[in-house]
């Protein structure tokens, strides 16, 4: 196994708190929000605690090969309006996921652990509709699930000691989303795998910028990611990238932007470009290390190209409308169209926007290509697989991983 490299800061503020997460893979204290007069828990708006709308910036890093000019720095200081709207959903994030891995612990049911998440992601970051939000449902893939697995209504699953999560939650403000997410485990024996997937992200963090070719970051990756392995029961297993899983650039209201990062070489030689945002996400995986689609789906998205498709069934339009006014382009859930407020109080009320029988619609839909199902992606059974993701900037002057904390 490759020796541990030197731990990295998070963003420019020291860590302070007292509470440590109850879950391996994270560092610092998950009530390190206090250092901006956010409450334990937290309940203030974080547009509240920064009056003048200054929010901490990321992590910043220089390019390896590209001389920073005037023009350059102009450029930067015109789009500071854009870099705010990113911080801003970045310390939201930040908050609301130290929360989270205060609570995180063994026998948690997984659907009351995403409405505390969503909950405080929706009061964090003031919810109102597709001006600011949720940026996706919250992803909560267990053991050989990799991903886009969140409990429908009705999914009593919890979580064990022995198993390996990963969370995955988004945030949006102006369509701008911050995707983020890290791994919760409890058994030391795991230490290795969390280890190797965040080396893997944070690799492909320093890669990646301007001009550097999609095909390099993947390569990156995998070297530093396929350098571990992992000994369960007597038994060794190299720890091995998810080959048809990516990170993938963003933009306005579109989670996936075109662009796709891959986490083993041989991929894509189109390069990175001045200003794109990029989720930087990797995966690795004790199995076959390959994901097919499997389960009941839970995550749906409208098509951000949809066609315009005569709908004659009733309860189609009428979902339509509802998924147009409430998420836009925006993922969405089957427990979010099962809420009172239909996925937003902010859009819909608090009451009365209740989806009722919508299956039938919610399939009319996904047929005609107007919406995207998303059904869970998972290795072998009996396998487990390990995410980390930060957004990152590609800034004129240098690159930014707006989404860095003290935990990872």
């Amino acid at each position: 196994k490759r020796p541990k490299k030197k731990k990295k800061a998070g963003t420019s503020e020291s860590a302070v708190g007292t509470k440590v997460s109850l879950s391996r893979g994270v560092r610092g204290f998950t009530d390190s929000y206090v250092r901006y007069g956010q409450t334990e828990p937290p309940s203030l708006p974080v547009a509240s605690l920064f009056v003048d709308r200054e929010f901490p910036p990321g992590e910043v890093q220089s390019y390896h090969s590209r001389v920073t000019t005037e023009e350059h720095r102009a450029m930067d200081r015109m789009q500071q309006d854009l870099w705010s709207k990113m911080r801003h959903a970045s310390e939201v994030h930040r908050q609301v996921r130290s929360y989270a891995q205060s609570f995180i612990e063994p026998g948690i049911k997984l659907a009351d652990m995403c409405e505390r998440i969503e909950g405080m992601n929706r009061r964090l970051v003031e919810e109102r509709g597709l001006q600011a939000g949720i940026g996706f449902p919250t992803g909560c893939s267990i053991n050989h699930v990799a991903a886009h697995y969140t409990p429908n209504p009705g999914d009593d699953v919890t979580l064990g000691y022995g198993d390996v999560m990963s969370v995955d939650f988004g945030t949006q403000i102006d369509g701008r989303i911050v995707d983020c997410a890290w791994t919760v485990a409890f058994d030391p024996k795991f230490d290795s795998l969390l280890e190797a997937v965040r080396e893997a992200t944070d690799t492909g963090l320093r890669t990646a910028g301007i001009d550097v070719r999609l095909c390099d970051v993947g390569e990156a990756i995998q070297e530093t990611m396929e350098s571990y392995e992992l000994d369960l029961g007597g038994q060794t297993f190299p720890v091995r990238c998810v080959r048809n899983l990516n990170g993938h650039s963003m933009g306005p209201y579109q989670i996936h932007g075109g662009k796709s990062v891959p986490i083993v070489k041989g991929g894509d030689a189109t390069k990175m470009e001045e200003g794109e945002i990029y989720a930087i996400e990797t995966f690795g995986s004790t199995g076959r290390a390959h994901v097919v689609e499997d389960l009941e789906c839970s995550h749906y998205m409208k098509n951000f190209h949809a066609p315009h498709v005569p709908l004659r069934m009733p309860r189609a339009k009428k979902l339509l409308a509802h998924i147009n006014k409430t998420f836009g382009t925006l993922a969405f859930c089957r427990r979010w169209l099962e809420r009172d407020d239909g996925g937003s109080s902010a859009v819909n009320g608090p009451t009365g926007a209740k989806q009722e029988k919508y299956l039938g619609a919610l399939k009319n839909l996904c047929d005609v290509g107007i919406v995207n199902p998303c059904p869970p992606l998972c290795d072998v059974k009996g396998s487990y697989v390990a995410q980390y993701e930060h957004t990152i900037l590609l800034r004129p002057t240098c690159k930014e991983v707006v989404s860095r904390g003290d935990d990872y």
